[in-house]
């Protein structure tokens, strides 16, 4: 059920907080078509890279260009599974070790689907996205982060 109206933002300044993740879910509940929804959190870790640890990331993006992959990605999941209502989010700035960075958010009438349309999505966000992320270290030194 995709629709053709302009999309709002999926980006975000800094951490996705655990009250928007909260309120995005209790939305929801009008929706008494919907069964099931899932929902994957990305969290930065605290790698430890050359003896140093990562204490942040700082998300930086070509927006546009990114917008138009979140839209293809959108679409090509509503065409391949029942989906009731599909969101994507991801931070862009400085997100510390331990917060959230990513939330992808579907829901649809069967709990089945929604395991599936999850994994797909997260792996195209990863695959496809114009989004980057630079690794900041305890010392304020950095490297830029590889998507695996």
């Amino acid at each position: 059920m995709s629709s053709d109206k302009p999309k709002k933002s999926s980006f975000i300044q800094g951490q996705i907080s655990s009250d928007f993740i909260g309120n995005s879910i209790a939305k929801h509940q009008t929706k008494t078509s919907i069964g099931a929804h899932n929902i994957f959190l990305g969290q930065v870790r605290a790698d430890v890279i050359d003896g140093k640890t990562v204490v942040a990331i700082e998300y930086s993006a070509y927006e546009e260009m990114a917008e138009k992959s979140f839209y293809e990605i959108r679409e090509a999941a509503f065409a391949k599974y029942e989906l009731t209502c599909m969101h994507i989010y991801h931070s862009l700035g400085k997100v510390k070790a331990g917060e959230i960075c990513l939330f992808v958010f579907v829901s649809a009438p069967r709990r089945k689907v929604v395991y599936e349309a999850l994994e797909f999505l997260v792996e195209e966000i990863k695959k496809s996205v114009a989004i980057f992320g630079k690794e900041i270290f305890e010392d304020e030194s950095y490297s830029w982060k590889e998507n695996s």
